[in-house]
């Protein structure tokens, strides 16, 4: 294999695994490995009864297709050795995507959790594995002898697989022949077993073509015949075939729509490489265009070189190219908008620029061409596009004899947006080449977290000399900066003891690194009492090693500090430095989290389903600026985010109906995200003034829990935007979305997994730094696009990722109050439902509840059983009434129309404030009033538990001492009363009748609101 030319080689390094499930009846497992990736597999060596095997082997594959790596799988499959056990059981698979695979240099040791391959597959441990691939250098051909090692190099991958399938049935021949069960065997074990003997490669030849068939059936050409490389390619990726042969059995008698319609979801899912946006475009309407492709003009009449530009008139539509000398070629696209066009003809006219004897520009039209819109061809992608032709000029007046033999090269053709050249063409609808107004894709920098662990400082020289180190005890500090970060460690004063004299701190202080990474991090020793930095180091941070997990602890180093000019040794420092890989970095509200993925591409796992938004357009935008002083304007464009993923379309000018039709696409990770769709009116496209910013015209939240998968959800919603004056409807937005799910079990495999990284549980950071952390992420965000070309705005930028949601809000207080009073609510209900049973306001009612208490205390087996099939058919019922979908903010839970326009001053109002004292000062009192009240609530919480407390304190040893030989009486009464007999009293007891009770409160409560709490003890 690695005689290929120009090839590819994928180095898989099986090192060892840990903790595996005992399978061979005797409390161990002799394990081995196969690992299959592009259509080739190759089996480890078998540890012979060890559950945590040791292996250390490097297996290689070639790699047919460099392009394509990133969309294979590499599949590694565990297995019990059938030699030392009945049978071959299965002890756990890896699945890994080849878009992580690292290059030779940068690998490391990951431990992938070994996954089940069914429900009821018994499977434990992980697998360490290194993964890294090198490019081989293409070797010249040399001579025709060369010919057969040719030959046998063509040959060799193929003899290379068949000597592997013969190695490994030869070495299990005698493990076959015990295990041939029937298919239809009751026990689990069997059922895994014809899955393991495939995976072992002991099938024979023709029963692997036999394999192979099924999926070459589903190919969109079935009249011709597949050749070898498609049926190899299907092979490789195995899950996709299964999701297509299963998806037509599903409704064989559906229409030929819908059989196309699905179809097309199934080739878009069929991997999550490749470009999706072929034949893309059906969630969004068809915009035609007009397309007009200048190459280069060609003058019969040999004069001196002058510019030269084109002209375009379709109607009151007029563009000019750029000016062009020496013979270049124009090369430009114009596109456009047919809908706007007021004219059924195009004419194009070349313009020559000359200087006369007085040193002035004059234009001459050297001829000029016209077509008519209606004989114009269509032309619809995947049609390869139109080549260009020569057209000869004509003559304005026809007299004029100069435009004889000048031709233009040009073509022109109706398409639509989905055309390859939309992007980069002049576009009429969005004011040309502005690059403001362009569709753009941006993506958040790629966020780590650096963590410094500060140990000690050795040999400091501190002061300037002589005695003033010993009679002084100076405190001492470690600051660490990275960027416009900055940390520090706490105080430690200085001894004059010898383990005093080398403070230790084992502080760690956590950063936030983005790449491109910052250069240095400068690590300061300060001395607080006087005031003087006693030394820094600095730290290149690409020098720092990165991890993936806990287990292994980076490695320590020494750095000498350096001081003033005097002092170039200041002393010494201790650090352990490691980039955080197996992380999240956390830079949205943890409320709109839109990906969770760690850091490390090693630890990533393949996308569970693609997510397709198609922005369609807007109405009845208001408008939010003046157009020449005059008249209103909208100038709107939208943004939407999804993981690291931002996208930005056009900017339709001055439209209050614009219409986008754009469409775009991500993978999904996670179901439990949220996608995010903002509305912004353009301020910064015409440069007139830096100080303008983007508008928010609205904003919507999709969360991806609520879609159903493989539906198409289309409609029009509201954009609300919250304004000093109160709460405004901007106009609604139209958008279509659909979440195509790959695996219906890897979706609800999902649900069962944490929701962050295994770092965030192992180690996790405090709700404090956690908080610092996120808003610095966000602010590196925020900087890095607005540095982006053209800019996303940091307005745009911290709208979309709500960078204030921490900043006081009397609105949103009173939201999230009363968010808790409706969940509570519930709960008070069913009390008011039992105080109406407990006092007979409806007598069947109550005689009903006796019943079924009486019923639970005969039966109590039978309580939980009917709890869980009640919760099934009320909650299967309620299906049909399930609300629908909502995407649009809602302006009664967002509290909006109940509150003051002082309170919505006070929100947009700066932090510090920016308003006068007097305002200043009458918010603060009402501030005062509110804390008062939560602070009144705060001690009745605190004083009942206080009591509680006294209860078994003695503090009021009469009410204790009551309690005690309360608690002596009801253990002799429980020994001889039965439990079953004290429920049924109780209930009853509870539920008697009104003349039966007083209206006074119950010993219980009288007893437990006399309990001392501690209230009387606050000044």
């Amino acid at each position: 294999m690695s005689n290929q030319i120009g090839s590819r080689k994928v180095i898989v390094e099986v090192c060892n695994a840990k903790n595996l499930m005992p399978k061979d009846g005797q409390g161990t497992a002799s394990a081995f490995a196969i690992v299959d990736f592009d259509g080739q597999r190759r089996r480890t060596k078998t540890k012979f009864r060890d559950l945590n095997p040791q292996w250390d082997e490097r297996l290689e594959f070639l790699v047919h297709d460099v392009d394509s790596m990133a969309n294979e799988t590499l599949e590694l499959n565990v297995y019990n050795d059938k030699k030392t056990g009945k049978r071959s059981h299965f002890l756990g698979k890896v699945k890994i995507s080849g878009s992580t695979f690292s290059c030779a240099g940068s690998e490391s040791l990951v431990y992938y959790p070994l996954e089940k391959r069914s429900v009821f597959s018994q499977i434990k441990g992980e697998i360490g594995l290194k993964i890294w691939y090198v490019d081989e250098e293409a070797s010249p051909p040399n001579s025709s002898p060369q010919t057969d090692d040719n030959k046998k190099e063509e040959t060799a991958p193929a003899a290379a697989a068949e000597s592997t399938q013969t190695q490994l049935s030869s070495s299990e021949t005698e493990a076959e022949k015990p295990t041939q069960t029937p298919v239809s065997a009751p026990s689990d074990e069997n059922k895994e077993e014809p899955g393991a003997e495939k995976k072992e490669g002991d099938e024979k030849p023709n029963e692997e073509k036999k394999e192979e068939k099924p999926p070459e059936k589903i190919e969109p050409s079935p009249q011709q015949p597949p050749t070898p490389p498609q049926s190899a390619e299907l092979v490789e990726q195995p899950h996709p075939p299964i999701a297509q042969n299963n998806q037509p059995n599903k409704a064989p008698q559906a229409n030929a729509n819908a059989n196309a319609s699905e179809l097309k979801v199934l080739r878009q899912t069929l991997s999550t490489g490749v470009d999706r946006r072929t034949g893309a475009f059906d969630l969004v309407d068809q915009m035609p265009f007009l397309y007009v492709r200048l190459v280069k003009v060609k003058r019969a009449q040999n004069e001196p070189v002058s510019p030269a530009y084109a002209k375009l008139v379709i109607g009151t539509h007029s563009v000019k190219t750029k000016p062009l000398v020496d013979n270049r070629d124009w090369d430009q696209v114009f596109a456009f908008d047919k809908d706007g066009l007021n004219s059924t003809s195009l004419e194009l006219s070349v313009w020559v620029e000359k200087k006369d004897a007085d040193d002035k520009t004059v234009e001459n039209c050297i001829g000029n061409v016209s077509f008519d819109l209606q004989e114009v061809p269509k032309r619809v992608p995947p049609d390869s596009p139109l080549a260009p032709q020569w057209y000869s000029l004509e003559s304005v007046n026809g007299e004029d004899q100069t435009a004889l033999g000048n031709d233009v090269m040009l073509a022109v053709w109706l398409g639509t947006q989905a055309d390859e050249a939309f992007n980069e063409a002049w576009q009429s609808d969005s004011g040309g080449l502005i690059p403001e107004t362009r569709a753009k894709v941006y993506l958040s920098p790629k966020l780590w977290y650096l963590r410094l662990t500060v140990i000690q400082t050795q040999d400091l020289q501190l002061g300037s000399g002589g005695a003033e180190p010993k009679v002084r005890s100076p405190d001492l500090y470690v600051k660490a900066q990275l960027g416009a970060q900055l940390f520090k460690t706490s105080r430690i004063t200085v001894g004059s003891s010898s383990s005093a004299a080398n403070p230790t701190w084992n502080e760690d202080l956590v950063f936030v690194a983005a790449e491109p990474f910052e250069p240095f991090l400068v690590i300061t020793v300060e001395d607080v009492t006087s005031g003087q930095v006693v030394g820094y180091a600095k730290v290149q941070v690409t020098s720092i090693d990165k991890r993936m997990d806990d287990k292994l602890e980076p490695r320590s180093r020494w750095f000498n500090l350096i001081g003033d000019e005097k002092k170039p040794y200041a002393g010494r420092i201790h650090v352990r430095t490691c980039l955080e890989g197996g992380y999240h970095v956390l830079d949205e509200a943890a409320h709109l989290t839109s990906d969770v993925r760690a850091t490390a591409k090693q630890l990533s796992k393949p996308p569970i389903g693609l997510l397709e938004v198609g922005i369609r357009g807007a109405n009845n935008l208001l408008p939010v600026k003046t157009k020449d002083g005059t008249r209103g304007t909208t100038d709107a464009y939208v943004v939407a985010k999804y993981g690291p993923k931002w996208v930005r379309t056009r900017t339709i000018l001055d439209r209050f109906n614009p219409r986008w039709n754009e469409q775009y696409t991500w993978d999904v990770y996670d179901p439990c995200t949220v996608l995010t769709i903002g509305v912004f009116d353009n301020g910064r496209y015409k440069h007139d003034d830096p100080l303008k910013k983007d508008v928010r015209l609205g904003k919507l939240r999709v969360r991806l829990s609520t879609l159903d998968a493989n539906k198409v959800y289309m409609g029009t919603y509201s954009l609300m935007v919250l304004l000093p004056s109160g709460a405004k409807k901007m106009g609604d937005i139209e958008i279509a979305l659909r979440f195509t799910c790959s695996s219906w079990l890897s979706l609800i495999q999902a649900y069962t997994n944490p929701m962050l990284p295994r770092m965030h549980y192992v180690r996790p950071f405090g709700p404090a730094q956690q908080d610092i952390l996120r808003h610095t992420a966000m602010r590196i965000v925020t900087a890095r696009l607005a540095r982006s070309e053209p800019a996303l705005g940091h307005e745009v930028v911290q709208c979309m990722l709500d960078s204030d949601t921490h900043i006081w809000s009397m609105r949103r207080s009173k939201a999230n109050w009363f968010r808790v009073v409706g969940c509570l609510s519930r709960a008070a209900t069913l009390a008011r439902w039992l105080d109406g049973i407990r006092t007979w306001v409806h007598p069947p009612t109550t005689i009903l509840v006796h019943i079924l208490l009486i019923a639970i205390v005969l039966c109590p087996n039978l309580v939980l059983p009917t709890i869980c099939m009640y919760a099934f058919l009320i909650i299967s019922l309620r299906y049909r009434y399930r609300q629908r979908v909502t995407i649009t903010m809602d302006p009664r839970l967002s509290y909006v129309d109940a509150i003051g326009p002082d309170e919505l001053d006070e929100e947009f109002d700066g932090f510090p404030s920016s308003r006068p004292m007097e305002h200043v000062r009458v918010r603060y009192d009402r501030l005062r009033a509110l804390a008062g009240r939560a602070q009144t609530l705060l001690g009745d919480v605190a004083a009942q538990g206080e009591r509680l407390e006294a209860l078994f304190n003695w503090r009021d040893p009469r009410a204790t001492g009551i309690f005690v030989l309360v608690c002596l009486f009801a253990s002799l009464v429980f020994y001889v009363v039965p439990f079953k007999a004290f429920v049924l009293g109780s209930g009853l007891y509870y539920l008697r009748h009104p003349r039966f009770r007083d209206d006074m409160p119950s010993v219980p409560v009288n007893f437990f609101r006399r309990l001392p709490p501690l209230s009387d003890q606050i000044l």
